[in-house]
């Protein structure tokens, strides 16, 4: 039976609009046309001179005939382009393939032949591996042709030119006058983020239009950001599309603050040049900033907020960034969650509490941030929420609008990761009696070094091609820098003498530099009676392995 209130009352241009976080820069440069947008270096642009670039690209990028749902990958570290074309791609309808700078040739090449990829905007400070990766791809599959745009960085002049036409070359080819529209569906792909998942292949995770709006404002609200923030690039936005922060900027007519390469001098003269009052970062950068020389820290006056994720922070991690006067937000979420999704909210309570008490509290995962839909802990095979009581585990389960389209091409993968009506997170964690939950473990055996996830069993399978290897497991090891490294559990075959060096030389040859084990330890792996590796009881004896 129809309501009345569905009677004559249909969705027209006067009442609704696809949700979109274009409609966040168009707002940006409408209004505030002359506060400042961007800052890099001595650089500083507008509202209104970021949007009229972002524009003119999309414009361009139009030209060259490409339009709704054809991927335009860029690799490119965190300068104003790579702000830009988080709005310049989606224009004109197409999807924003930001790849991780720090990849292998191979993976990158796998990355851009399964996104299909059309168009790639690099810097040539990466130069060298794409030219690989192009290799790759042409020795493949020769018809998949991608062209190949430079962007010239004033900061940065090592590296040569690929393509075959520049960024700005590209601006002056735009119209300024070009009428991009909202998505017909917010539903629409917006952009793709790869991740290493359980497997050695990445595994594509697809955001849309809706979901980047939402979790854009989500951001600003969950961390009372207000109106013009000052927000520094300590976290690629390469990674879950900067946790969405870069419309976030465009939401709360902020200043994007970029930093090409994060080093300790770097950020602290930023913070105090640029009077920063927002970064992100992995526990490793805020480590990093705790352990730098004194005289770096010295003459921050104003408040900085700061919001870390990654491998779980240690207390004494947070305990020690406010210490130095920073106020540390913990978030949970993943590449599957548009990044964020969990915050650790303060509440007023706990005000009182002695520092130690406070970064404890600080370093719980937390509860579901405003606008992200549901979470709980749960039976990962009932579905059954665990007790709130601190102490029984179960899998971290999440709903709702800031949870992926799914896995591209991989239908299998999407079905078992919505399975039940929840998306599984693979992570095992305990719910605290006030409703705030907390990682125990992580049942995918990924592993987060320095905030970027590592497949072990893509180590593995590079470890059983060695010809001296019988057998190999890998696990995460504890680290004071980078949170976890990759442990390498290894036998060796009869008749062969590896030592700890060759095989890590072995694997820097076939890995990212950031995937190579730091630890092997050489003897026969622990299993079941069946046969399986029994990886809890390796964890163990990595922590305890101290040789």
């Amino acid at each position: 039976m129809t309501s009345i209130y569905d009677q004559e009352l249909d969705k027209n241009p006067a009442n609704y609009e696809p949700l979109s976080p274009l409609s966040f820069i168009q707002r940006a440069a409408l209004l505030y046309p002359d506060h400042e947008a961007v800052v890099h270096g001595e650089l500083s642009r507008s509202w209104r001179e970021t949007y009229r670039r972002c524009v003119r690209l999309a414009s361009s990028l139009g030209k060259r005939g490409l339009g709704k749902g054809d991927t335009v990958a860029v690799m490119l570290p965190n300068i104003p382009e790579m702000f830009e074309v988080h709005f310049a791609v989606p224009m004109i309808g197409a999807v924003l393939n930001a790849i991780n700078t720090r990849l292998d040739a191979k993976t990158v090449a796998f990355i851009l032949q399964h996104a299909e990829a059309k168009i790639l905007i690099a810097d040539r400070e990466f130069s060298a591996v794409l030219t690989d990766a192009l290799r790759i791809i042409a020795a493949s599959e020769p018809n998949h042709q991608i062209t190949v745009i430079d962007v010239d960085d004033p900061y940065y002049k090592d590296g040569e030119f690929i393509g075959e036409a520049t960024y700005d070359e590209m601006l002056i080819e735009g119209d300024e006058d070009y009428h991009w529209q909202l998505p017909e569906d917010e539903w629409d792909a917006i952009s793709l983020n790869y991740t290493s998942g359980t497997t050695g292949d990445p595994k594509g995770v697809v955001y849309h239009h809706r979901g980047a709006y939402l979790n854009a404002a989500n951001n600003a609200l969950s961390w009372e950001m207000g109106l013009h923030p000052r927000y520094l690039w300590t976290l690629p936005m390469f990674h879950c599309n900067g946790w969405c922060f870069p419309w976030t900027i465009a939401t709360s007519i902020g200043v994007t603050v970029c930093l090409r390469h994060v080093r300790e001098d770097a950020v602290f003269t930023a913070i105090k040049e640029h009077d920063v009052t927002h970064f992100c970062g992995a526990p490793v950068v805020l480590n990093s900033l705790i352990n730098a020389e004194d005289e770096l820290k010295q003459g921050i006056s104003q408040t900085v907020k700061v919001m870390t994720a990654g491998a779980a922070p240690p207390a004494a991690v947070i305990q020690g960034m406010e210490t130095m006067g920073f106020d540390v937000t913990q978030v949970y979420g993943l590449t599957e969650t548009y990044g964020p999704m969990i915050v650790s909210a303060w509440r007023s309570e706990w005000d009182a509490l002695d520092e130690g008490q406070k970064a404890t509290l600080k370093a719980r995962q937390g509860i579901s941030s405003v606008l992200a839909g549901a979470m709980m802990v749960a039976d990962p095979d009932t579905l059954e929420p665990v007790p709130w009581d601190g102490e029984t585990q179960g899998e971290v389960f999440m709903k709702g609008n800031i949870v992926m389209k799914g896995y591209l091409k991989n239908p299998k993968t999407t079905s078992e990761s919505f399975s039940g009506g929840w998306f599984h997170s693979g992570d095992i964690a305990v719910c605290h009696p006030d409703g705030y939950i907390q990682i125990k473990d992580r049942s995918k055996d990924v592993i987060i070094s320095g905030g970027e996830n590592i497949s072990s069993i893509e180590i593995e399978d590079v470890l059983f091609k060695h010809p001296g290897i019988l057998e190999a497991a890998v696990v995460a090891k504890s680290d004071p820098k980078w949170g976890e490294h990759p442990c390498a559990f290894v036998t060796v075959k009869p008749g062969e003498d590896l030592s700890e060096g060759a095989v890590i030389e072995y694997c820097r040859q076939e890995l990212a530099r950031f995937k190579v084990p730091k630890t092997v330890i050489f003897g026969p792996l622990v299993k079941t009676s069946t046969g399986k590796v029994q990886k809890y009881l390796l964890r163990e004896q990595a922590e305890a392995f101290t040789g």
